[in-house]
């Protein structure tokens, strides 16, 4: 059995996407992390909310000064 690609497209439900984006995002965050600890990398992230507001995560070597 394989996999079908799914279509990427916009989600049409606010709160759907409200949902589907704050679980993005922590996944996108622990990835950040996880390839920042393996490789050794200096990584910085900045995502901003469809509200505007603003998530961050840096490594912990890099400084980053709050946009905040």
């Amino acid at each position: 059995m394989t996999r079908r690609k799914i279509e990427i497209k916009r989600i049409d439900k606010k709160t759907a996407r409200q949902v589907t984006f704050s679980k993005s995002s922590k996944g996108l965050f622990k990835k950040a992390m996880e390839l920042s600890t393996l490789c050794d990398a200096e990584i910085a992230l900045i995502v901003f909310s469809a509200t505007g507001k603003l998530f961050e995560f840096c490594s912990s070597r890099f400084l980053f000064l709050s946009l905040s």
